[in-house]
């Protein structure tokens, strides 16, 4: 079968959420498909260089266009003069249209794959085209969701209020938007069944599959980090530090249960860990116990070091990379609700959840104090990523919609 997957960045080398999501599907589709890739890069054009050996041994092409640049006029003029959501624009690029035309044109393919909101304007428009593939569209979340949450969270604070007005513009704007490309799609995924409920709420005709995130799990399970022989305990949480639900969940974990944890604890250091850093984060640099790391070549080294990974979300949706990862390094985790949506895990067997920022400093606080409650709890969360979160199960799982499509 021959399958064109269109991504919002090169898949590999996979270093967060999206990345990793394609590279897992596209890695282990590779060994029995033909893969090619349509992609924008971010880099400039004098240091992208050959592309990764591992990306040229699985996809069969591999077309790039350069990330588009949006100036903060061209921004603000969308937002007034269009009604599409601002993630729509963010990725528009008169040359990748041409070039996935082109694709289109000259190329049979099976499968056609759209990667997240950012892209489904591109399947809508080339819906119009005469063609014989099938359109899936991986919605990954319910993005008008996440807007709707961002806006009540807003709309409470009233220091927020100029972000409740954008939030809800946008998110009126985002549940037209997705109805359409639900509508156009010949199939929908999504990462969890929370989001599939509420996508086909916003479009009763579509019955998306969930396709659950998924890691290749003997890869974290299997990294040799020798623990040094004594250091101080510490937190980790990890994820991309300019996207705001991470930045949110960071300075509520800062400002409402770090200060406890550290009475408790004073030794205790925490690890913050995610490319681009906010500004907003720019204040926690005084504490000389917390470390904002920036992009690191390998999160597994810094997840290893984690007597507690901690999740504080209080936004978002889908199931967290970030969870699977530490699962599968069996870390012990203190989760918020909000940030284990999507996992069927029970408090105190996989992780622990607690959403008051009392209970959150109190279960961090005893797991620091207990070595074996640790291992216990991490050994829990192992068990339960390797039986329902390894790609070798999920990727059969899209090859089973594949074949149903195309069969039609």
């Amino acid at each position: 079968m021959r399958v064109l997957f269109l991504t919002p960045q090169l898949p590999y080398p996979p270093h967060q959420g999206t990345a990793l999501r394609n590279w897992g599907l596209i890695s282990h589709l590779a060994a029995r498909h033909e893969i090619w890739l349509l992609s924008f890069d971010e880099r400039p054009e004098d240091a992208r260089g050959e592309l990764p050996a591992p990306l040229r041994q699985a996809c069969r092409s591999v077309a790039i266009a350069p990330a588009p640049a949006r100036a903060p006029g061209a921004r603000l003029r969308t937002l007034v003069t269009s009604t599409l959501p601002d993630m729509a624009w963010r990725l528009w690029s008169p040359t990748f249209k041409r070039m996935l035309h082109a694709h289109l044109c000259s190329h049979h393919f099976d499968v056609v794959q759209f990667e997240g909101i950012e892209l489904a304007r591109y399947m809508i428009d080339a819906a119009r085209l005469p063609h014989s593939a099938r359109f899936v569209f991986d919605a990954h979340n319910a993005e008008y969701v996440l807007q709707q949450r961002t806006f009540q969270a807003d709309a409470r604070n009233l220091r927020r209020w100029h972000g409740a007005g954008y939030s809800f513009v946008q998110w009126q704007r985002l549940r037209a938007f997705e109805r359409r490309a639900l509508r156009v799609a010949d199939a929908v995924l999504c990462v969890s069944p929370e989001d599939a409920t509420a996508l086909q709420r916003l479009e009763p005709s579509v019955r998306p599959a969930v396709i659950s995130n998924g890691i290749d799990v003997a890869h974290y399970a299997n990294f040799d980090f020798p623990a040094p022989a004594s250091r101080a305990p510490t937190l980790v949480f990890t994820g991309k530090m300019d996207f705001r639900p991470n930045v949110d969940a960071v300075l509520w974990f800062a400002r409402r249960v770090w200060p406890a944890v550290k009475q408790a604890h004073p030794g205790a250091r925490w690890l913050i860990v995610g490319q681009k850093p906010s500004p907003r984060l720019a204040p926690l640099r005084a504490d000389p116990d917390i470390a904002l790391t920036g992009q690191v070549d390998d999160v597994r080294f810094y997840i290893a070091q984690a007597d507690v990974y901690i999740a504080p979300l209080l936004a978002g949706g889908g199931t967290r990379f970030k969870l699977l990862e530490a699962m599968a390094m069996r870390r012990a985790i203190v989760s918020t609700s909000l940030g284990c949506e999507g996992f069927p895990v029970t408090s105190g067997r996989e992780m622990i959840v607690a959403d008051r920022p009392e209970e959150f400093a109190g279960a961090v606080a005893e797991l620091l104090r207990s070595p074996s409650r640790r291992i216990a709890l991490g050994e829990g969360a192992y068990r339960f990523v390797s039986a329902n979160y390894d790609w070798r199960a999920i990727a059969p799982e899209l090859e089973q919609i594949y074949e149903r499509l195309t069969a039609r």
